[in-house]
């Protein structure tokens, strides 16, 4: 198991067509490839099923796309930081914009995989969500207007602002954690200028697992690293 590095660029395959079965493998390999050659941290989030596999076989960091607040025992359909962690995983996404969560059971989460050493990251829609979810000292807080999710804007070009401001007010509570930015982030200068903003990486998804050339699409993110 790996972990993530700054600056990091974090790949959600979501539950795309594009990586059911072996094609999700195919996808984090070249993740891994591309980190390799080019020194740059990229972290694979594949669909649930997939997640022990791909954290088996590659050697770059594999995050769950959630995490359930919930502890092993006599529960049934829930996803436990605890056997996250023994499938190998680095850490997870918590409360994405597909799959939101309430405030408390972020912070269940958060709490619970930092007991069994799972990295997370936490995704928040706007500043003063994130200022909130900071106050539970996950690893990461991705910042992600939800409207941008899966267009072709960045939000380092529609709203540059919410980066700047969410990094600032993140670093006033706590200088840890690193701020990632997400949505419509496609290409290396949109990378470029989300680490000029002051995020430690990004967070995306279509811009790689639904490329023609996943590979190309990586190298351009890593370009200007």
């Amino acid at each position: 198991m790996t972990e993530p590095s700054r600056p990091v660029i974090v790949v959600n395959f979501k539950v795309y067509r594009e990586v059911e079965g072996t094609k999700a493998l195919d996808i984090a390999r070249i993740c891994g490839s591309v980190s390799k050659g080019s020194g740059i941290s990229i972290a694979a989030c594949p669909p649930m099923t997939e997640l022990g596999n791909i954290a088996r076989s590659v050697d770059i960091p594999v995050f769950s796309q959630n995490a359930d607040p919930c502890l092993p025992g006599s529960s049934t359909g829930w996803s436990t930081p605890s056997m996250i962690k023994a499938a190998g995983a680095a850490g997870t996404l918590i409360n994405h914009a597909e799959h939101r969560q309430t405030i408390r059971n972020i912070s269940q989460v958060i709490e619970l995989s930092r007991g069994c050493g799972l990295k997370t990251i936490v995704c928040a829609d706007s500043v003063g969500a994130a200022v909130r979810i900071a106050r539970f000292a996950p690893d990461m807080i991705a910042v992600e207007p939800p409207e941008l999710i899966g267009g072709d804007v960045s939000v380092t070009d529609a709203d540059p602002a919410i980066v700047e401001n969410t990094v600032s007010a993140v670093k006033k509570v706590n200088k840890g954690i690193s701020v990632l930015c997400g949505a419509g982030v496609k290409t290396g200068k949109d990378v470029k200028k989300a680490l000029e903003l002051g995020a430690g990486g990004v967070l995306l998804a279509s811009g790689v697992v639904k490329a023609k050339d996943p590979r190309e699409a990586l190298l351009d993110l890593v370009r200007y690293l």
